[in-house]
């Protein structure tokens, strides 16, 4: 008998105590509104919605980024879907310059809900999968309003997480505290179907995941490693590796939770005054605690990401998630060059 998210959240709910009723309702929500991103993502050009928000100038988002029309599209379809449910106080984008607090005319619940509504947007016109990723933390604070404050909390905090991939299939992965699942949507019958519970990363790996053209700009810990990965059977490793790099963290972090690998979005010198390129409150966070939770490692080169203290809504830090002891080797690497 297939399990719907529904069920699977209940009996976290119920039988394991490990979530309360009200943020099993809010992932729910969530899970319906990637539905909704799902099915304006597969329309693609039928639906006239892709390119550039204006056009082929475009315009950045507070990242810098130029932004697409699904990008704007799937901010807007969390934010209506999840503002009305009396279950947050807050949610935070990658979209957005600061904080949409719940207008008063709905009741505040006691979550933040933070998210990054299209992953990987660049690969929209290529048919490429992309996802969207989330995180959840609970409002710790006793002031009535909200702020940016409240949301600056390590990762270890996080209540849930999880993505969701728009590929050949639509797979919502999350994690609550209890393992890693994986949910696939059933568009017959219009809701995410429980497809593996209980999700490993090998401990080991012969596949690695980076941005090779970058490769003049890498610190010395992470070209040391890679050229280790590339020397093959007749190097130190003693062992081949394959390479893979999707350019969108949701698919390369799949192909991690899927079957192991090294995922690497490391600091480099082409802005060495910024830590990393990816966000820490929207990407890394999440899915950390996701990989983690499978049994595998995430660390910035230097240590746990989920240990970080943010300082900032938009910060951004260096990624090195996956099999464990592929992790280990290239943050020893960091830590004793």
């Amino acid at each position: 008998m297939s399990i719907s998210l529904t069920r699977y959240l209940v009996e976290e709910q119920r039988a394991k105590g490990r979530i309360p009723s009200e943020l099993r309702l809010l992932l729910e929500v969530v899970a319906r509104a990637c539905k909704s991103i799902s099915h304006a993502v597969n329309k693609g050009a039928l639906g006239s919605e892709l390119g550039d928000v204006m056009g082929s100038a475009g315009i950045e988002n507070v990242q810098g980024e130029v932004q697409k029309k699904l990008d704007i599209i799937a901010n807007d379809v969390l934010i209506e879907a999840n503002e009305w449910g009396g279950h947050l106080a807050a949610m935070a984008s990658e979209e957005m310059d600061s904080i949409h607090v719940v207008p008063n005319r709905y009741p505040q619940g006691e979550y933040l809900l933070m998210f990054d509504p299209l992953d990987g947007s660049s690969n929209i016109e290529v048919n490429v999968s992309i996802g969207t990723i989330f995180s959840v933390l609970k409002k710790v604070s006793n002031n009535a309003a909200v702020t940016e404050q409240d949301f600056l909390q390590p990762g270890t905090q996080q209540v849930a997480a999880g993505y969701c991939v728009y590929g050949p299939q639509t797979t919502l992965v999350l994690t609550v505290g209890d393992g890693v699942a994986m949910f696939t949507l059933d568009r017959e019958q219009g809701s995410f179907v429980l497809t593996q519970e209980n999700v490993k990363v090998p401990e080991d790996t012969k596949e690695f995941a980076i941005n090779m053209s970058n490769m003049r700009h890498w610190d010395a810990p992470v070209k040391r490693y890679v050229d280790e990965c590339l020397a093959g059977k007749e190097g130190p490793r003693g062992k081949d590796f394959n390479m893979r790099w999707i350019a969108s963290m949701v698919a390369d972090v799949h192909r991690i939770l899927t079957r192991g690998g090294i995922f690497m979005y490391p600091w480099d010198k082409r802005e060495p005054e910024k830590p990393g390129k990816l966000r820490l409150m929207y990407e890394a966070n999440p899915m950390s605690w996701l990989i983690e939770q499978a049994g595998g490692a995430a660390t910035n080169g230097n240590q746990r990401i989920l240990d970080l203290e943010p300082k900032q809504l938009h910060q951004r830090v260096s990624v090195i998630l996956g099999s464990k002891n592929e992790v280990e080797r290239v943050t020893k690497y960091h830590v004793t060059p």
